[in-house]
């Protein structure tokens, strides 16, 4: 089907959803890459005009990606709620971003939003992201709650959790400890403490598990530990008996870039069987821990759609949180600017894109969290970081990722540190999650307000730790 609007005169056709989706688009580098972006700002803003008015019905008739091909098209469409869904369904694209808004300033908008989140669909969500303001993604995120647990509780309101990322380059257990205590005493980690592995070792992956299941249970620190090897080589070691907690894998909205990561939906869905059946978790049961980021699809050569176009970056990243809903994860993030100017060229298009992949996440039902980064190459600094940081705060993410000094030697790349999230704490009064919080007031390293206390080195039982005592 082709769309047509005209704006001051000047007439723009549009060949199919695919397109539309693509030119309604805020203008980013990975769809001028995929050539696929629109040409002009006028361009763009007839494509908005035109999906503004798109009847949401039109997602389940008209498939951006093909349903005989795809996987992840086919879990979309065979799992999608009607029922939810018939609250908004005489509603266009504009009319469900006017709902979101209206909505989000009532007493009962966390009811109301959870109500019909199963009945949208990414492609929904997404074309609705597209014509909000970024203070409209931030208003709609904040309204909308999701929570998790395994040890800790992740996404309550007025919480902030944060993943500790203690990375080294030779998978150093020394050096992972001293990074560990750092963030611990920093009050990070309450998300998980999840580490790179600098390979896929099977016997480096249990090493590592080991270390932080000890560390966890010599401090009986409530928390999740996750090495973030492939999701075949957790479940081996599920097997042999290791101490799983969180069962990681990056994935993303095709069917062909999951292929890309080694997986599929039938494996993702064993994997996190094997993660529920061991039973590790205290206050809850969501084992998954699922990453994403604008760009993978295009990247892995798997984002071609209907008629063979190119579906734009943002809209493939909505479809991979179909896959992640689809598993009830503990933790969902979006690693923003991690694969490179490529895809997202500056902070601003940055700051954009992790907005929208928090909204989306967090409409679709997930526990979102956002990695807030960028590559050393790309036109973007800490100060971008802070604006970023600062607003999702605002919007509610569930968890930010942070690092000793915001630089990851081992990845090489940018990231938060531990003292960004105390800032973020403290400037729009978050707490971490509360059962991670108690653990730190009873050690006297945090107020009854979650503030971080200065620790006396003396008297801290954390002190040893990197000297492995």
């Amino acid at each position: 089907m082709t769309y047509r609007q005209t704006i001051s005169g000047t007439s723009y056709e549009f060949d199919g959803l695919v397109d539309l989706m693509a030119k309604a688009t805020p203008a980013r580098s990975g769809d001028q890459l995929a050539g696929c972006a629109a040409e002009s700002d006028a361009e763009r803003a007839a494509a908005a005009w035109a999906l503004a008015d798109l009847p949401l019905e039109v997602f389940l008739n008209e498939e951006l990606v093909p349903y005989e091909t795809d996987e992840v098209t086919r879990l979309i469409i065979d799992g999608h709620d009607r029922q939810s869904f018939s609250a908004v369904s005489h509603l266009t694209v504009g009319g469900l971003r006017d709902w979101l808004l209206e909505t989000a300033a009532r007493a009962d908008a966390a009811e109301r939003i959870a109500g019909v989140s199963a009945g949208l669909t990414p492609e929904m969500v997404a074309a609705t992201s597209k014509i909000m303001r970024n203070q409209d993604l931030i208003a709609v995120a904040a309204a909308t709650v999701v929570t998790a647990a395994f040890r800790t509780t992740i996404g309550r309101p007025g919480t902030l959790a944060t993943r500790l990322q203690p990375n080294h380059p030779t998978d150093d257990p020394r050096g992972i400890a001293a990074a560990t205590l750092d963030g611990l005493l920093l009050g990070c980690g309450d998300a998980v403490i999840g580490i790179n592995p600098a390979t896929d070792s099977p016997q480096a992956t249990a090493e590592l598990l080991v270390l932080l299941d000890e560390i966890r249970c010599r401090f009986e620190i409530p928390m999740q530990s996750c090495v973030l090897a492939h999701v075949t080589t957790t479940m081996e070691l599920i097997e042999a008996g290791a101490p799983v907690d969180l069962v990681f894998q990056s994935i993303a909205g095709t069917e062909g870039a999951n292929a890309g990561f080694g997986v599929n939906l039938s494996m993702l869905a064993e994997a996190n069987e094997a993660g529920r059946s061991l039973g590790r978790g205290t206050v809850g049961g969501n084992v998954m821990y699922l990453e994403t980021g604008q760009g993978s699809s295009l990247s892995a050569g798997a984002h071609l759609g209907t008629g063979g176009r190119p579906v734009d970056q943002q809209t493939l990243e909505a479809r991979a949180y179909a896959v992640a809903r689809a598993l009830d994860p503990l933790l969902v993030n979006t690693v923003v600017g991690f694969i490179g100017p490529e895809y997202l060229y500056d902070g601003k298009q940055i700051i954009r894109a992790g907005l929208e992949d928090h909204f989306c996440g967090k409409l679709l039902g997930l526990p979102m969290g956002v990695d807030v980064c960028y590559t050393n190459h790309a036109e973007a600094d800490q100060d971008d970081m802070d604006t970023l940081l600062t607003l999702l705060g605002a919007a509610g993410v569930a968890f930010v990722i942070t690092v000793p000094g915001a630089d990851d030697v081992m990845l090489g790349y940018q990231s938060l540190s531990f003292h960004d999230a105390l800032y973020a704490r403290q400037a729009l009064k978050l707490r971490p999650a509360p059962e991670f919080e108690t653990w730190l007031a009873g050690l006297g390293m945090a107020d009854g307000a979650g503030r971080i206390l200065p620790v006396d080195a003396a008297g801290s039982p954390l002190l040893g730790l990197a000297a492995g005592r």
